[in-house]
């Protein structure tokens, strides 16, 4: 069928008949050295200054690549041009990323809840459409209302971590009495900056019983 549905790609825009090219895929995916934790790029053998700063709740972080041309077009067509296709590509290529790592799967998967006002002028919520198909390439089972976040929180993107950390504080709350005693619980988003809103999240799940948090994300700010 693909075959007989050639599409352009994504990041390069050869037609061909995956949604990335081989070419992209192999420059995006290509091994770079990273903290194991927060998944900032490090030189191998280095210790990770970001987290020699701040040690993270989440105990472990997967990505495919640095948030940065031409790759951020991924989410910014998921995100703002509703390319739902990607979502698919994304949580097959992070599925494969973290089968390689050899680490305990989590229990269960869960995306970064939008606040309602957001999910209403967006009307998806881009983390759980990749986090719906990562689960079902892991074999894990997914929840689309784990974490719920009632308010929208100012933006973001001037602010530093020290300031992100405050904004964010008490931002989500476990929606429903779901048990996560003992629980290793993978949290998925599209994109991670600083780590201060997957960091209260993890927050969150902990005081509710998780054992273990990993973040699972498609691009992270280098």
């Amino acid at each position: 069928m693909r075959k007989l549905l050639p599409c352009a790609c994504a990041l390069c825009g050869t037609v061909q008949d995956e949604v990335v090219c081989r070419d992209c895929v192999a420059e995006l995916l290509y091994p770079v050295s990273r903290c194991p934790v927060c998944a900032m790029g490090v030189a191998p053998g280095e210790p990770c200054r970001a987290c020699a700063q701040h040690q993270p709740d989440f105990d472990r972080a997967f990505t495919l690549g640095d948030y940065g041309i031409p790759q951020d077009s991924l989410v910014l067509a998921l995100k703002y041009g509703k390319v739902l296709s990607l979502a698919g590509w994304l949580a097959a290529a992070l599925a494969s990323r973290v089968r390689a790592a050899g680490t305990p799967m989590p229990d269960l998967i869960a995306p970064i809840p939008l606040s309602p006002q957001r999910l209403a002028e967006r009307g998806f919520n881009q983390a759980w459409e990749i986090a719906r198909p990562l689960g079902r390439h892991l074999g894990v089972a997914s929840d689309p209302a784990l974490l719920e976040r009632p308010r929208d929180i100012a933006t973001q993107h001037l602010l530093d971590l020290a300031q992100r950390q405050m904004n964010v504080r008490g931002a989500f709350r476990i929606s429903r009495s779901r048990p996560l005693a003992g629980m290793h619980v993978g949290l998925v988003d599209d994109v991670m900056t600083t780590g201060a809103t997957l960091d209260e999240a993890a927050r969150t799940l902990k005081a509710h019983g998780a054992a273990r948090v990993s973040v699972i994300v498609a691009l992270r700010t280098p």
